[in-house]
């Protein structure tokens, strides 16, 4: 294995060093970004396709939470 870490081509120059380590660091970062965005596009896409694929009839009923609050209430007495 070579200790060749200079990969940027920098030489010498620390100046030039650090600006082109803190570029490759923040297009990494921006990388890391752009799939954390696309992943979550990707997720919402599935969803709305699976929505899609659904039923017209299953978007006219009505909203199961909603039926907890039409129970009567039965008021009990500990024993």
């Amino acid at each position: 294995m070579s200790d060749h870490q200079d990969y940027l081509g920098t030489g010498s120059d620390t100046k030039f060093r650090l600006r082109a380590d803190v570029l490759m660091l923040m297009l990494k970062g921006a990388g890391y970004a752009a799939v954390f965005c696309l992943v979550l596009w990707f997720g919402l896409m599935v969803l709305y396709w699976i929505g899609k694929a659904l039923p017209e009839e299953s978007r006219d009923t009505p909203d199961p939470g909603q039926a907890f609050l039409q129970q009567p209430y039965i008021q009990t007495i500990p024993v």
